[in-house]
């Protein structure tokens, strides 16, 4: 290799060198461990519960019947219980807001793969959707959604497996000044069902 082609590998390797720099990988993984625990959480003051089937479907077209309680089932060998329902759709089916509220979070994290975090009107419940195959134009954090909404897609993003289409729909209470990824995940089934038999 010439001279001029050893100079511009040297400055390639510096600029490479200078933004790894300027990442953070201790506040990604900060980030990451938090997500983690918040199934971990301790208990916050109690959100009132929305009645029985006063919660929309979250995905488009769903009907009530065909929910299923996985709530507590092992995941990861039994390392850890299930906290949420799963909605197996076809990919691509409209994900729509399960109430009405304000996007708080669009993630994308290793387990949930695209993520959005909604926060209700009073910031006492939050709505979480995850394995998204992406999110529905215009949304955005801080946007208002009314119940019914699209806010996303079906995939299999995150930890899903390939080709295994189906979201996953958590809810947790949340004290006031809870962040996104905090609060104590609560089982969805019941809210949602209204009359609908489990398993």
């Amino acid at each position: 290799m010439t001279r001029l082609g050893w100079s511009i590998l040297a400055l390639i390797l510096l600029a490479v060198a200078g933004f790894a720099s300027l990442l953070s990988f201790d506040g990604a993984e900060r980030t990451r461990r938090a997500v983690a625990a918040r199934e971990e959480a301790p208990p916050v003051d109690a959100a009132p519960a929305p009645a029985p089937g006063e919660l929309v479907v979250p995905v488009a077209g769903y009907p009530r019947a065909a929910l299923r309680d996985h709530w507590g089932d092992p995941r990861d060998g039994g390392a850890r219980a299930h906290t949420g329902i799963d909605l197996m759709a076809p990919a691509g089916t409209p994900v729509v807001a399960a109430a009405p509220g304000r996007v708080e979070k669009l993630f994308l994290s290793n387990a949930g793969g695209t993520t959005l975090y909604q926060r209700s009107p009073d910031r006492r419940l939050a709505f979480y959707y995850a394995h998204l195959a992406g999110y529905a134009p215009g949304i955005a954090e801080g946007q208002r959604v009314r119940a019914g909404q699209t806010l996303g897609y079906v995939g299999d993003s995150g930890n899903a497996g390939a080709g295994n289409y189906h979201l996953h729909f958590g809810i947790s209470r949340m004290a006031q000044d809870d962040r996104w990824w905090q609060g104590q995940a609560v089982d969805p089934y019941p809210l949602l069902a209204r009359g609908a038999r489990s398993r």
